[in-house]
């Protein structure tokens, strides 16, 4: 359940910041995803930050294209992107409009409508894992590529908000490297842009980048 004090929507003025104060700032915010079936509410628990033109591991990092547009557009937008041909992954813009940083959403737990996102994650073990790893989370919130440019941050209904949550102590935020990225953008001397909470068992493990095989 979600305490009272807890459901008071993030304006946008949270997201209107640097990707790197962003990040590590939504974990303990809860996302409300609200479908025909009901809502689900995820509590966040790992996210990735990314900057844009100044990140090689972004997807603006070449410019603007069809795809990232909503990355160009103003804060406490839903960026959605299909991924490995199956997959969809959800991230939240921030800072200035043209800056094109946002925050991949990687694990969250579960924390109100667990029986609805059951049935969309059929595989799963336990609820624990209903929503570790960006693709199983974007799959247990129904979201895809329709929800792209979704204002997180509108007055009225909205498919998505983020709720204020209880921000997670800085002395329980752990950062490193970013799961699955390639050069430089992968390197944790340069991008420890991870982020996540210490021993919350709903953080996906880490895996670093592994090319494709043709």
């Amino acid at each position: 359940m979600i305490a009272p004090s807890d459901r008071t929507p993030l304006p946008r003025e949270f997201f209107d910041r640097p990707v790197l104060e962003v990040a590590p700032d939504l974990l303990g915010r809860i996302l409300v995803r609200t479908t025909p079936d009901g809502p689900i509410a995820v509590r966040l628990t790992e996210v990735e930050a990314y900057d844009g033109e100044n990140d090689p591991g972004s997807h603006a990092y070449r410019g603007r294209t069809a795809r990232n547009a909503v990355m160009f557009g103003p804060p406490g937008h839903v960026y959605v992107y299909f991924t490995y041909g199956m997959w969809h992954c959800m991230n939240l813009v921030c800072g200035p409009e043209g800056r094109a940083a946002g925050v991949l959403l990687r694990a969250g737990e579960i924390v109100e409508g667990a029986e609805l996102a059951r049935t969309r994650r059929r595989s799963t073990r336990n609820d624990k894992e209903l929503a570790k790893g960006p693709a199983r989370l974007a799959t247990a919130l129904a979201v895809d590529r329709s929800l792209d440019g979704t204002d997180a941050c509108a007055t009225g209904d909205t498919p998505i908000r983020v709720l204020t949550g209880t921000p997670v102590p800085a002395d329980r935020v752990c950062n490193g490297p970013r799961t699955g990225v390639a050069g430089d953008g992968g390197n944790g001397d340069l991008h420890p842009w991870r982020f996540w909470i210490a021993d919350d068992p709903t953080v996906s493990p880490y895996r670093p980048h592994t090319p494709r095989r043709r």
